[in-house]
């Protein structure tokens, strides 16, 4: 157990029943009134974000989150299958708990966060950046920008489809952000 004086930002506690986590926090002394702390907390089974006061020293519960090493081997009908990198122990996810999973290659190495006392999955990240390589896009026509920002569609080995700009060709590889699924460059 913990109080509201041990608050930091990345501290994994249980609110309401679901595992959460402490993104920014504020000790509030009002000149009059007991004290209380302002929090916002990440909920880290569908990530949204919500706010809730506590009292100054209340009670809080908090758990133990690890993050883990997988490697993505394969997908079936049932979802998607990852090997743990060290123990190589394989495990099965829902699809609703991989996110930009059309971004995923065979291969492809991410962190899963587990909840520890439960042996629970919580979520599993892609990198911040991978490469892939376009199979498909339309070829750019001269005069077809009229701005300087023009962007095309284009298919990826995986099947995702994401903008690029007009300069990328069909069997070129490029860095794609798994955050908000942009080009970020060409890879040589």
């Amino acid at each position: 157990m913990a109080t509201t004086a041990d608050f930091k930002n990345g501290l994994y506690i249980n609110y309401n029943g679901k595992p959460c986590s402490i993104v920014w926090f504020q000790h509030v002394k009002p000149g009059k009134g007991p004290a209380f702390v302002k929090t916002k907390l990440r909920n880290l089974e569908n990530g949204r974000i919500l706010e809730n006061t506590f009292t100054a020293g209340a009670k809080i519960e908090t758990i133990n989150v690890e993050r883990r090493p997988y490697q993505f081997l394969y997908k079936d009908e049932d979802g998607y299958n990852f090997m743990h990198e060290e123990t190589f122990e394989q495990i099965h996810l829902d699809s609703n708990l991989v996110e930009n999973a059309d971004l995923m290659k065979e291969g492809q190495h991410v962190e899963m966060m587990f909840l520890a006392d439960e042996e629970r999955c919580l979520t599993c990240e892609l990198p911040t950046y991978v490469e892939l390589e376009v199979t498909y896009t339309e070829p750019a026509v001269k005069g077809d920008t009229a701005s300087t920002s023009a962007m095309k569609e284009a298919t990826l080995e995986t099947g995702a489809t994401i903008m690029v700009p007009l300069f990328i060709n069909q069997g070129e590889k490029i860095r794609v952000n798994t955050t908000d699924r942009s080009y970020g460059e060409r890879v040589k």
